[in-house]
């Protein structure tokens, strides 16, 4: 398995992805992780993962603006992104590897590390978190109209991360997306590609401990790690167009805004009313002590940790078509799905003043999530198409 993270500590969904398929499938499958880190620091969680692998490789990753980077997605046909991992020496150490051991499978997490694969016989199954030129795309699209050649420069960058993407989506013997909508959409681009759907879990016993609280003051809660752009762009939109509107009708309504790394722009929203947090050590106190998750999410596909988290844990939700696709949500029975600002912050004051509304949405959330999205349930699936590719 070959990941672009080291898959502990658990502060990124790819982070806790990787881990939890790995304490699942480790009983049944001898695994190698092979792990890019961007710091020796890292080395301290290996203790941690060694109980599910049966050897690590640490592939070390180069900083992300370093002049080589820069250099190789300028002068060459690979994106930025491709070019951040692509490594000669890596390739090198996975081709010995390849060469040392006897291999069934090989799980590429993520298209970016695939260029780090050699020419092999061993089949190569690729997992798609995310479309990426999506993203890219979008956080492009959104730039000012001031910084035209920026955005010419990055357009073409973002054609070339979709070239790549669907070039790898072809090489791999079978291809994984994390939902119907990513699979779907996968398909009108390449429609002969064998894809499988292997949805995002979440542990259930773990946040099946959290202690609920009656809060002081209505409280919306905001969870994202903002490494990740489109919860850049959510947080803007749900405090610059949904919070003020949500204000004047709830009275002492207070906003909190959870997640690790917040860039300057999303610390300077901290105010009297909006909290702005990163550096909760566990995410149940965030959820145990909000009233309600708001996920105002416009862009990025796949399944997002924050809604089954807070299906987990018994917190109602209100969110966008986008924040729960890959989950068989219905709107109005275990969520509220609204599209537009002026209907989010009205979906979200309906909870809060019904607090009955509430309850019956968390619950009727919590019984589905419990049923379809636990990581032992994931897992089986995973482990259903190792067996199929494996054996090709």
């Amino acid at each position: 398995m070959i990941t672009p993270y080291l898959p502990y500590p658990l502060v990124s969904g790819g982070q806790i992805r990787t881990y939890n398929l790995l304490k699942n499938l480790a009983p049944k499958h001898q695994i190698t992780l092979a792990s890019f880190i961007r710091d020796s620091d890292e080395t301290q969680y290996l203790k941690d993962l060694k109980p599910f692998c049966k050897k690590i490789i640490i592939l070390q990753r180069r900083r992300a603006f370093s002049p080589l980077n820069i250099f190789l997605a300028a002068i060459t046909p690979y994106p930025f992104l491709v070019s951040i991992y692509f490594d000669l020496g890596v390739k090198d150490q996975i081709r010995k590897e390849l060469r040392r051991e006897k291999y069934d499978l090989i799980h590429a997490e993520t298209f970016y590390v695939m260029p780090n694969i050699p020419q092999t016989e061993v089949p190569i199954f690729l997992v798609e978190q995310v479309i990426e030129y999506l993203v890219y795309q979008r956080f492009v699209e959104g730039l000012s109209i001031w910084l035209i050649p920026l955005k010419l420069f990055l357009f073409i960058d973002v054609f070339k991360i979709k070239w790549w993407e669907r070039y790898y989506w072809k090489k791999a013997a079978r291809l994984a997306a994390m939902s119907k909508e990513d699979k779907n959409f996968i398909k009108s681009l390449e429609p002969d590609l064998n894809i499988d759907v292997i949805a995002n879990g979440v542990d259930i016993d773990y946040f099946a401990k959290t202690h609920k609280k009656k809060t002081k003051n209505p409280t919306i809660l905001f969870v994202g790690q903002f490494k990740w752009l489109p919860n850049k762009d959510a947080t803007k939109f749900l405090v610059n167009d949904i919070w003020p509107q949500i204000k004047r009708k709830i009275v002492g309504a207070k906003l909190w805004i959870v997640g690790r790394n917040p860039p300057s722009d999303i610390l300077k929203f901290a105010s009297r009313d909006i909290l702005v947090d990163g550096s909760i050590e566990d995410i149940r106190l965030a959820y145990g002590s909000s009233d309600i998750l708001l996920a105002p999410i416009r862009n990025g596909r796949g399944t997002k940790y924050k809604i089954l988290e807070a299906m987990a844990t018994k917190t109602p939700i209100v969110g966008t078509r986008l924040s729960v696709e890959g989950i068989n949500l219905n709107n109005g029975k275990e969520a509220l799905i609204a599209e537009n600002a002026a209907d989010l912050s009205a979906q979200t004051v309906k909870v809060l003043k019904n607090p009955k509304l509430g309850q019956e949405l968390a619950l009727a959330a919590y019984n589905l999530v419990r049923d379809q999205y636990s990581w032992k349930k994931i897992s089986a699936k995973l482990d259903h198409v190792y067996q199929r590719v494996g054996a090709n």
